[in-house]
């Protein structure tokens, strides 16, 4: 999935470079519904058969959520059209990452279960995310890398390793509990000045 949102950066960049026909986008939904919608899915649903035998059918519900909550994503970014430099909903690599930061926190149950369903949630809801373009994609790989990192430190047995793993996916679920906190807010200020712009304007 890292490697995914990795490439998923570039594709953009790459298909306006190469000139890409019309079957490279419906191929580019294809690979992110595999990636950031089939992957996060089974790792809910594995989550479930592992934690308890009582949580499985609860844990195949929340995966299917999360599944449907990506292709909903994935086929209102093909048929409605934003102002440029934003997108609708959280983005399906960012809401994966999430998902899976969530699982990796080892929480309760029913926490995890409740923030999963947050998140899918957010991926299909009408809050406007930046796209990452320029400083923003640079940190978004640079976040990207320190995360294979920490996963790597985690896998081979580092000292600290886990704590370090643990630290890296709460970082991961509070970027994905603030930047709809902002985006709201900067929603609610453009509300306001327009209204304030509506009087201005209706004054004599």
């Amino acid at each position: 999935m890292l490697m995914a949102a990795v490439f998923d950066l570039f594709d953009g960049l790459v298909a306006r470079k190469l000139r890409s026909s019309p079957m490279g986008a419906e191929l580019d939904n294809l690979s992110d519904l595999i990636s950031f919608g089939l992957a996060p899915a089974y790792f809910v649903l594995v989550y479930g058969m592992v934690a308890d035998d009582a949580y499985q059918r609860v844990s195949a519900l929340a995966a299917i959520v999360v599944l449907l909550a990506v292709v909903l994503r994935l086929a209102r970014f093909s048929c409605v059209t934003l102002k440029d430099g934003m997108f609708q909903g959280m983005p399906s690599p960012f809401g994966a990452l999430t998902v899976v930061s969530i699982v990796l926190l080892e929480l309760p149950f029913v926490p995890t279960l409740l923030a999963i369903i947050g998140v899918a949630w957010l991926m299909v809801s009408r809050v406007e995310y930046p796209k990452p373009r320029g400083v923003l994609a640079v940190a978004m790989l640079s976040w990207i890398v320190a995360a294979m990192g920490l996963l790597a430190a985690w896998a081979f047995d580092a000292p600290g390793g886990q704590l370090l793993l643990q630290t890296g996916c709460a970082l991961q679920v509070v970027l994905g509990a603030v930047i709809p906190l902002f985006a709201t807010a900067r929603r609610v200020n453009t509300f306001r000045d327009n209204r304030r712009e509506a009087r201005a304007a209706q004054l004599p």
